[in-house]
């Protein structure tokens, strides 16, 4: 067992009920802290609801993207027929084919980290590995990860603030008329043979697939790549562990996630007026459903500040929960678990050089779970 290194800033909320009466973009916003609460409003979408393009992510995307993200801001019903065009693509990480292309993926990248005398995880490690493991999940050429790359750790907006979400949408937009032009079997091409209830995609709703599919686990996936690193170079002992016992790296990946819960929070839109836990919600104003603050919860999780490799059970609701629970969880799984698999088998050590955390400072919380840079040492296995 070794002692999280990253706060828990919703604790003193979490004590004093499930809700944190808070405000995003100048508008008051309800929170919710308490694990059976986040669950339960979850799996309650006519209530809280994803129809609110551009409101659901926290602070808003008006000015950085313009189509409705699909099926993330879709209720039911039709919601899971969108889901169910592109879910078959987002399933291929469990099959033995694809496995195997991530292994040698993250054997290549360990091997050329290992073999450095140190290296920057964000930029030179964690950014090449979600954007060549993109290229696989897409089903695209290895070579389009090398525009991915340049994009850096997110694609609407860069270290300034300035929003470059139109360069992601005419990229994407270009890919569309190539595989319309010459269809494949790539994520693109998919889209552009699928059809939702009997008519053909519309290019609105095709960007609003690809839109998700770049920004959804972009700096999320990134931001988990780096904190298991940083992890696992201050507390050695848990590779130790899982190399003696790799059984733990298969619950070491549910338990590193909980830990890092590389997304804080996602909005709902109450269409009426609503009473929350005793807390008014005016129609049309958000409550935030925050997954950090509800993987903390001590009620759920016992001593939640100390990350247990063997924990178990392990309800973390990390990837979210309910219908929309995360298409891409499959895959950022398997990234951090072959991450951890090879880190046991090609290092013998890994020692923090220096880092620098990024921090999330809203009106009522500040929260670490994240690097602006994260220097280590990877020293190879002795044969």
């Amino acid at each position: 067992m070794s002692k999280c290194p990253y706060h828990d800033p919703f604790k003193e909320a979490r004590e004093k009920g499930p809700v944190l009466e808070t405000e995003f973009d100048g508008d008051p916003v309800a929170m919710l802290v308490d694990f059976k609460a986040v669950r339960k409003a979850c799996r309650d979408p006519k209530t809280f609801s994803s129809d609110a393009p551009f409101r659901i992510p926290i602070p808003r995307e008006e000015d950085v993207r313009t189509v409705r993200q699909y099926p993330f801001e879709v209720d039911p019903p039709e919601h899971a027929d969108y889901r169910a065009i592109v879910e078959p693509l987002f399933r291929r990480p469990t099959t033995p084919e694809y496995i195997e292309k991530m292994e040698d993926l993250v054997d290549e990248l360990v091997r050329d980290a290992a073999g450095r005398d140190s290296i920057e995880i964000v930029r030179e490690f964690a950014i090449p590995l979600q954007s060549k493991g993109l290229t696989l999940l897409l089903n695209m050429p290895m070579s389009e990860a090398d525009i991915w790359i340049k994009w850096g750790t997110h694609v609407f907006r860069d270290e300034s603030g300035v929003s470059k979400g139109h360069e992601m949408e005419a990229y994407t937009n270009s890919l569309f008329d190539k595989a319309e032009a010459n269809p494949g079997e790539d994520f693109f091409s998919h889209l552009t043979k699928a059809e939702y209830r009997g008519r053909k995609l519309t290019r609105e709703e095709m960007q609003g697939y690809a839109n998700i599919a770049f920004a959804g686990g972009r700096d999320t996936v990134i931001n988990a790549i780096s904190m298991v690193v940083a992890y696992v170079a201050e507390h050695p002992e848990a590779l130790d562990a899982m190399r003696e016992n790799p059984k733990l790296i298969i619950s070491g990946t549910e338990e590193l996630m909980r830990y890092a819960s590389p997304v804080t929070h996602l909005g709902r839109h109450c269409p009426v007026d609503t009473d929350v836990h005793g807390t008014k919600v005016k129609a049309d104003h958000l409550i935030s459903l925050n997954w950090a603050a509800a993987n903390f919860d001590p009620k759920i999780f016992k001593d939640p500040e100390e990350v247990k490799l063997d924990r178990k059970p392990n309800p973390h609701v990390a990837f979210g929960n309910g219908i929309h629970n995360c298409l891409g969880a499959a895959h950022a799984r398997l990234t951090i678990r072959t991450l951890l698999k090879k880190l046991c088998e090609l290092t013998s050590s890994i020692e923090l050089v220096d880092f620098h955390r990024k921090k999330e400072v809203e009106a009522h919380y500040t929260r670490e779970n994240a690097f602006h840079t994260l220097n280590v040492k990877m020293a190879p296995a002795t044969p």
